[in-house]
């Protein structure tokens, strides 16, 4: 976890609150049904300017933590629905109802109507499907059907007798097949080019939108709204960063104070540049690397020529990792925490299209044991870290170990151990006296009482790899 020019790592097995490394496949990743709500809302605000508020003041990654375990054990909160979310069921839309229903349920030869614990209504279509022209069968839900004449004593003999509807779907299926083929003689070319049509057609409205196709979808040119997402280097020689720099200051602490109840001293313009503006990260621009480069940035979201929120947020080789985020409070009820990390997301994958090892979201910690930070392991598939061996393990198989303990070892295999261990003490580097040099050697020159023991619980947490690249400072 960074936080300025400061790195963290909890020692797992003791913190009161273990905090879990998790990262989304970002290429993998599919946008769940509270995903595409919010993505809808925002997109509806900028074109109709439709607003939508929340009755709670919660913060809007927490309105979605019922959608965060997708899986038996999960924790769901119930979820309410409102009567004016409703829709009743009327004549009219029964067409539309059937036309959903009769591909999905084939299974009984009645039409049942059942009363769902939501208190919306069910419908099973017919086993049999109409055919061109005959009556929707789910008229029957309105109105009751004809009663059936009789053959035999008092049957009106004027009438043809009851034929089954068995023989007359039976009569009609011939009829448009004979038609078909008939059709099939005059321009067999063009009908045969017309259901490839439709069937590319069919396939490609089958097809689950992608997240690209909700967050860079084309606005109507009379849309109330502009938003405009800018990705700004965190640098002052930035002219973009520097001129955007008292804006962005205010709105962080006007952030701070009213969703974390900071005090004005807490969140001045030397806190927030210490907290999001300093960065260990220098830029770097590879030539096998994105545009923009690799180092810390802001991605500000302009609306309406107002910055509403700031995502802060690290490009690495292998990731894109958000640190931080904040945002005006008066725009809450666009849910602006979800609709962030989803536009991060977005552009994590934009990003792999030039820079093809760059495709994980980190999205910092998972606290299993704190219910407000569950929110996380709604971006699917998603994997945390083994605190033990450092292998990524999927969320779906970690979720049922933090049901019974807070702190867990993902890896089932009993006899794996990190690879990345420490190895040899005496390759760590330190810096004592102005000066780099491995342990072994610092070892001979220090005066004093040993200090092998903190060397060994810092190497321990760092690896040999980060040992042999980070200084140690000893005075």
């Amino acid at each position: 976890f960074r936080s300025g020019k400061y790195v963290y790592k909890p020692i797992m097995n003791q913190t009161c609150c273990p905090q879990y490394t998790i990262r989304c496949q970002a290429l993998r990743f599919q946008t769940s049904k509270s995903h595409k709500k919010v993505l809808k809302k925002m997109l509806k605000f900028i074109s109709k300017g439709d607003v939508s508020k929340v009755a709670s003041e919660e913060e809007p990654m927490d309105s979605h933590i019922e959608d965060v375990v997708a899986c038996d054990f999960a924790y769901r909160s119930e979820s309410h629905v409102s009567q004016s979310e409703l829709t009743p069921l009327t004549v009219d839309h029964t067409g539309g109802v059937e036309n959903e229903e009769k591909d999905a349920g084939e299974a009984k030869g009645e039409v049942n109507v059942q009363q769902m614990e939501s208190g919306s209504l069910q419908i099973c279509a017919d086993k049999d499907t109409p055919a061109p022209g005959e009556p929707s069968r789910s008229a029957k839900i309105a109105h009751a059907p004809p009663k059936p004449v009789l053959e035999g004593k008092g049957a009106n003999v004027s009438k043809p007798p009851c034929r089954k509807a068995k023989d007359i779907r039976k009569e009609r299926k011939l009829q448009k097949l004979l038609q078909n083929q008939m059709c099939a003689l005059e321009g067999s070319q063009l009908q045969a080019d017309q259901v490839l049509l439709l069937q590319n057609s069919k396939s490609k409205t089958n097809q689950p939108k992608t997240i690209e196709d909700f967050v860079f979808v084309s606005l109507p040119d009379d849309a109330q709204h502009k938003l405009e997402v800018r990705l700004v280097p965190v640098s002052f020689e930035d002219p973009q960063f520097k001129s955007s720099f008292n804006q962005s200051a205010t709105l962080f602490a006007k952030y701070q104070m009213a969703i974390h109840k900071d005090t004005p001293s807490d969140c001045g313009e030397n806190e927030f540049t210490r907290f999001l503006c300093d960065s260990p990260l220098e830029a770097e621009n590879a030539p096998n690397g994105p545009e923009c480069g690799y180092g810390s940035f802001h991605q500000q979201y302009w609306l309406d020529g107002k910055i509403i929120a700031v995502g802060v947020i690290d490009i690495l080789p292998y990731c894109v990792s958000s640190v931080y985020l904040y945002y005006d409070p008066d725009y809450s009820f666009l849910s602006l925490g979800v609709y962030s990390a989803l536009r991060e997301i977005a552009f994590t994958r934009q990003l792999h299209e030039k820079a093809p090892d760059l495709c994980f979201y980190y999205m910092g910690f998972y606290i299993h044991s704190c219910p407000k930070m569950r929110y996380k392991g709604q971006y699917r598939p998603s994997d945390l870290l083994c605190p033990e061996t450092y292998v990524w393990t999927p969320i779906e198989q970690c979720l049922p170990l933090l049901e019974h303990s807070k702190y867990c070892r993902f890896n089932q295999d009993v006899k794996a151990i990190d690879e990345g261990r420490i190895k040899e003490l005496g390759r760590v580097r330190v810096l004592h006296k102005r000066t780099v040099m491995p342990y072994s050697v610092y070892k001979k020159r220090r005066k004093g009482p040993s200090d092998e023991a903190s060397v060994q619980q810092y190497a321990s947490l760092v690896g040999q790899t980060c040992s042999e690249r980070m200084l140690l400072f000893r005075s």
